[in-house]
Parts: C-alpha cells; sequence; structure tokens
C-alpha cells in the first residue's frame, strides 16, 4: 500500500482529480465531533479553536492538495505520511490527522527542524490542528464523505459493477440505459469518468476514496441522479470505496487474472465479495455463468438475485438473456424476467459476453425499482452506449475489419475471439501483448488461447513498464507454438511495425483483433506514459496498405 505521497513520485503524467466548484465549508470542530477526534497531546493548540478552522477539501497526496484542505497523514511501505506535512502545509493544508505514530514523527520533524533548519515547518505547524485518529485509512472513506456532505438524504442512486472481466462494459451499458430512462447520469470506470455528459479520462479503475468523494460531490453539484462506478478488487481491498453505500451491486463473472496480488482464485472471490455484504449495498445481482458466480450468489450477505446467460445455466437463475442475432456492428437479444415478461434489444457490440453484461444491467435496474415496461420501451430501438477500446471497430467499410480491445486475460481473449470469428468470413489474425510487471502467470494461457482462436498470430509489446520486453514475447510465443506448432507466428515489436505486419497480411473479408490497447492513449515504458493510439496506429496501418 503506497503512502500519502509515494504517488508523487511517479513519472508518468495522470489527470487531474475532479472537484466540484463550490464547497460548502465544514468545521473542523465539527469532523472532530463526528469522528472523536482528539488534539494530539504533543501540539499545544487549544480545541476551541477547530471551530475556527473551516475545511474545503480532503487530500492524502500532496500532489493534488488544494488551500483549505484537511491532510490525512498515513502510514505506507516505505514511509509516513507526515514526512510530507511541510509540504502539505506550504500548500495551504489548514489541518492534519494523523496516528498516534504519525503524530510522534511529526513532533520530531519539527524539533529537527527547529534545530538545524529555518524552523518553517515549526512556525507552520505551531498554527495548525494536529488531530490523531488511528488506522486513519479504515475511515478515510467516511471522513471524505463527511467533508464533501455527500451523508445523508438526496444522494444520486449508486450502481456498481465488480467481474474479472465485463465490469467495464457492464457500466457503460448501465449507464446508457439510464440514460435513456431520462436520468442525468454519472458514470467511473477504468476508461473515463462522466458527469452530466461531461467525459473525462480516468487516473484508476476506482479513484481512492478522496477522489471518489470529490467526485461524486461534483456530480451531484451538476445535478446528477444516477452513478454507474466500475469496482475492481483491489478498490475493495484498498478501501477505496469507503464511505459510499450503493443501492445495488452486480457481479459478471471471475477467471484468471490478478494473481500477483492475491494467492489464489478464491481469495481473489472473497475480495469482489465484499461488495456484497451490507456495508457495502443494499441488494445484488449476481452472473451465474462461472462456478465462481454460483458461489458467491450462495454467500452473498445481502438479499440477492442471478441471471445467466448459459443455457445449461438458465433453468436455475431469476432472470436470462439469449442472443438473437450477431452481426459485425450489434448483438440483438431477448431478455426474461424472473416472472417471465420478455423484452429485446441490442447492444452495438459483438459477442454473446456483452449480452450477458447488458443482461447483468437491466437485472439492476429493475433490482433498484425500475419498471420493467418502461424499460422495455426505452431501448426497444437498442441500447444506446459507447464503449471505448471494448471490440470497438476502427476501420472503414472496405478491406478487412480492424477490432481493437482492452482485453488483458485467457477469458476475455476466448470470448472476444470467438464473437469476431462469428462475424468473419476470411481468416482471423490476432495481434496482442502482454502487461510487464502485472501477473505473469496469466502469460502462458493468454497465449494458448489466443493461439487456439486465430488464423494468424502476431505477437508484440504493451506496458513493459520495468520488465524487458523481449523476455515477455518469448514466454508467449513459445507457449503459443506449443498449443500450434502449425500456426503462423510473428514475433513482432514495436505494436506500431504489429499492426502494420497485420494489415500486410489481411485481405477483404478478414479480420484484425488487436487485444491489450484497447482505449488507453498511451504506453507504459519505464514508469513513463508515453503517448500512444491503438486506434491511431491501426487506422494509418489501413491507410497505408490503400484501405480507407
Amino acid at each position: 500500500m503506497t503512502s500519502s505521497d509515494e504517488i508523487g513520485f511517479m513519472k508518468e503524467q495522470i489527470p487531474p482529480i475532479l472537484r466540484p466548484e463550490r464547497v460548502t465549508p465544514v468545521s473542523l470542530a465539527a469532523l472532530a465531533r463526528e469522528f472523536s477526534l482528539a488534539e494530539s497531546a504533543l501540539f499545544d493548540l487549544p480545541f476551541a479553536d477547530l471551530s475556527e478552522v473551516q475545511l474545503t477539501g480532503i487530500s492524502m497526496n500532496t500532489n493534488d492538495l488544494r488551500a483549505g484542505d484537511l491532510f490525512v497523514a498515513m502510514p505506507g511501505l516505505k514511509t509516513h505520511g507526515v514526512r510530507f506535512a511541510a509540504k502539505a502545509l506550504e500548500k495551504g493544508a489548514v489541518a492534519i490527522v494523523t496516528d498516534s505514530a504519525g503524530a510522534t514523527e511529526l513532533a520530531n520533524l519539527i524539533t529537527a527542524d527547529s534545530a538545524e533548519g529555518d524552523g518553517a515547518l515549526a512556525a507552520a505547524a505551531a498554527k495548525t490542528p494536529v488531530l490523531i485518529l488511528e488506522n486513519p485509512r479504515t475511515r478515510l472513506g467516511d471522513l471524505a464523505a463527511f467533508v464533501y456532505g455527500n451523508i445523508g438524504e438526496g444522494l444520486p442512486k449508486l450502481f456498481a459493477t465488480t467481474g474479472t472481466n465485463g465490469k467495464t462494459s457492464t457500466t457503460y451499458l448501465l449507464e446508457g440505459i439510464l440514460r435513456q430512462l431520462g436520468e442525468v447520469t454519472g458514470l467511473t470506470s477504468t476508461a473515463e469518468r462522466h458527469i452530466a455528459g461531461e467525459v473525462i479520462v480516468s487516473r484508476l479503475t476506482t479513484p481512492e476514496s478522496t477522489e471518489m468523494q470529490a467526485l461524486i460531490a461534483r456530480m451531484r453539484e451538476r445535478a446528477v441522479t444516477a452513478i454507474a462506478i466500475e469496482v475492481s478488487a483491489q478498490a475493495l481491498s484498498q478501501l477505496r470505496v469507503d464511505g459510499l453505500h450503493f443501492d445495488v451491486v452486480g457481479f459478471t463473472n471471475l477467471s484468471h487474472d490478478h494473481l500477483d496480488d492475491y494467492p489464489d482464485l478464491p481469495t481473489y472471490l472473497e475480495a469482489k465479495a465484499e461488495l456484497f455484504t451490507p456495508r457495502r449495498a443494499g441488494r445484488g445481482v449476481i452472473c451465474i455463468d462461472t462456478d465462481f458466480g454460483q458461489r458467491l450468489a450462495a454467500t452473498s450477505q445481502v438479499e440477492s438475485v442471478t441471471i445467466a446467460s448459459r443455457a445449461d445455466r438458465v433453468a436455475e437463475a431469476d432472470y436470462s438473456v439469449a442472443v438473437l442475432e450477431e452481426t459485425a456492428k450489434h448483438t440483438a437479444f431477448e431478455f426474461t424476467s424472473k416472472n417471465g415478461s420478455r423484452l429485446t434489444s441490442s447492444v452495438p457490440l459483438l459477442g454473446v459476453h456483452m449480452v450477458a453484461n447488458a443482461g447483468l444491467a437491466i437485472a439492476m435496474l429493475l433490482e433498484a425499482g425500475y419498471e420493467f415496461e418502461r424499460i422495455a420501451k426505452a431501448i426497444a430501438g437498442g441500447i444506446e452506449a459507447y464503449l471505448p477500446g471494448r471490440t470497438e471497430r476502427v476501420s472503414g467499410e472496405r478491406g478487412p475489419d480492424v477490432y481493437v480491445d482492452f482485453g488483458h486475460s485467457p477469458d476475455a481473449f476466448l470470448n472476444t475471439l470467438a464473437a469476431v470469428r462469428k462475424v468473419t468470413k476470411g481468416k482471423l489474425i490476432f495481434v496482442f501483448g502482454a502487461d510487464g510487471d502485472r501477473d505473469p502467470s496469466k502469460r502462458p494461457a493468454m497465449a494458448q488461447v489466443g493461439a487456439q482462436g486465430c488464423d494468424v498470430l502476431v505477437v508484440t509489446d504493451h506496458h513493459p513498464r520495468f520488465e524487458d520486453p523481449t523476455s515477455i514475447r518469448a514466454v508467449l510465443v513459445a507457449a503459443a507454438r506449443a498449443a500450434r506448432p502449425e500456426l503462423p507466428i510473428f514475433e513482432v515489436s514495436p505494436p506500431e511495425a504489429a499492426i502494420r505486419k497485420a494489415v500486410s497480411l489481411a485481405s477483404e473479408g478478414d479480420a484484425i483483433l488487436w487485444c491489450g490497447p484497447g482505449h488507453q492513449d498511451y504506453r507504459d515504458i519505464q514508469g513513463v506514459r508515453t503517448p500512444y493510439s491503438a486506434r491511431h496506429e491501426a487506422r494509418e496501418a489501413l491507410k497505408e496498405h490503400g484501405w480507407s
């Protein structure tokens, strides 16, 4: 777990935190009473003075800190956040909340500064309240909710989706239906943040709790009435959605991924299952297409219903969804409710897995209290949603079809390759790479699934981070050749050259699926975000080979 300020050392450029434009100040005395915070005995400031301190924000990271903020200094793996107190005070922090160990370390820093430095830290700290809260990470979300006023009545409806694959797609489809129902919508996902039609690039799949609460406050300021949130297992483990209580939560599936963060799949499922507890949610909807979904349905701690798209699981599910038609531009489906009511619609996406995501979104809305007939009427002409980098077709009317996708796990490859195969008359060319410094155990399976699902394979680079990309490719190529020795396999680096190689091998009626980069506009190389767009490179490659 990072300390309050370790994020500030990252070389990559990331978008700024979104905050409300206008904030009603909160008294530090009120915050202290609400959370039973006591002044540190190491600092001499009368408690009565806390009523004069007004908070307009909260931060755990001095890079994002603004004047008027409460600085929460927490212990990290390498250092304690109080080591950045001087910077926090310089930037305008008006109070500090930390644990006893942090207060002691801060007092020592002040003593050292007075003895050896210019005394600036001591002078600033003398005017700044320091309050004690043990294990501050566990209360950070609640603190932020209080500061930004995200408590009590009148909050937007909150929906959350978790799962290995499909949570981003479900989140976008959910927001699309909500918009078609007339709601003013907000969204936060791996790809983007949406605020009443405004689109902003994301920082993390699920932002830190301080950022999340600021984002919710900004959405409230813009009169947002319903919010769809993508929640990762890491976000739950790291308490990033603390301070939020979701009306309905959804589960897509669970498969091999993130075993660098969790020792095994049962532990990975347990991390996601935290979303299905009374402190997190009111109701749940669980897709039981996977065995892990069935396991979660049996152990969910909140009242939950189930949905299935697999024919052998439909009979045991409360809701079901089935594909009616698959084309290169959309997939039509039929949704059946618990009482047998049916609706038909479509998604502007490929594959049975996308229909399963749409079904989950519809079921979540029904469980939130939206009427079946109203939903059916709203989406009769199809669900209106644009999903950046999710089997996104970037080619023209002539030449090979080229799809860019964010998939980066064996299961994601399996589903997406199958979906593209169904709508492709010619050969299927698959381009992919693997992340550096991320779960290396899944790389052989990724290559094996890729090799078995295509006619030509092009192995390239993705985010090497601090790993040697040559060694990553070597593992992928070896696993692919072991799976299908006869398959044409090309190892091409960098990815700009790889997509051009794929296009050179393609003809009219063929398809190219490029998995990994999806919507992202950069590559992480040695900790630096290098500008890069797979969509742009694919289109340029097509033009260079004579296709519009």
